[in-house]
């Protein structure tokens, strides 16, 4: 594997806090400024990353919720049947 690929299998493997946590720090150091360019290129880059993480998480939560709320009006439209 290459550096860049080792990097993004674990950023992939990083939980959601994890992700937002480093995510914020990667915007802090934006923010504030004072980095070259090559470093804030390199910086945003992984904010782009660690932003896809996030979204994933994110993403499979809202569809774990769905399911169950699916799940759940299913349960109680059997019972109104009864």
């Amino acid at each position: 594997m290459t550096g860049k690929t080792e990097q993004t299998a674990v950023t992939e493997a990083l939980g959601y806090e994890q992700a937002r946590d480093e995510l914020i720090e990667v915007v802090r150091r934006l923010e504030a400024g004072g980095t070259s360019l090559e470093e804030s290129l390199a910086l945003w880059e992984r904010g782009e990353e660690l932003a896809k993480v996030c979204r994933r998480w994110l993403d499979g939560a809202r569809a774990r919720l769905d399911a169950a709320l699916a799940q759940e009006e299913q349960g109680a439209e059997g019972d109104d049947e009864k």
